[in-house]
């Protein structure tokens, strides 16, 4: 097979309708926007979420709680994933993110206590649940407190 051989699967590509040009294109005249009316003239339309005066299903939905914008959520990492570890190791975001268990951590991560650990292990995270403290200690670990992502790098 050589490169001129190479062509986009069948149907994968259909050339762009030129629009308002004569009739005989059929898609001339009005070039598929109708007769008249607010859609048809240039710069017409109405914004996303607009129904015409009604008011708005985002509107009408009744809002429960508080949702923080400025949040930053923490990826959650068991105490029994870290058992992949060899013994003394120290186990951070880029030791985790390297051995695959997580990706794209963005604020830091916290190590919760469910599974068991059997491997006495240094481990690194911004937040650490009670449970997964004692864990990582009864092991004969040590569990550090690190002030978020960007103190790790």
């Amino acid at each position: 097979m050589n490169i001129n051989d190479l062509s986009p699967a069948a149907g994968s590509t259909a050339k762009a309708w030129r629009k308002g040009r004569g009739i005989g294109s059929g898609n001339g005249k009005t070039g598929g926007r109708g007769h008249k009316g607010q859609k048809a003239r240039s710069g017409g339309g109405v914004r996303v979420g607009f129904e015409g005066g009604q008011m708005p299903l985002a509107r009408r939905i009744p809002k429960r709680g508080f949702n923080n914008i400025f949040a930053k959520p923490l990826d959650a990492v068991n105490v029994s994933m870290l058992n992949r570890f060899e013994n003394g190791d120290t186990v951070d975001v880029e030791a985790l993110e390297k051995a695959g268990i997580l990706s794209g951590v963005k604020y830091g991560i916290k190590v919760i206590g469910n599974g068991e650990l059997t491997k006495k292990l240094t481990v690194k995270a911004v937040k650490f649940s009670e449970s997964a403290k004692a864990k990582i200690e009864a092991a004969g670990g040590k569990a550090e407190e690190i002030g978020g992502k960007a103190e790790v790098k």
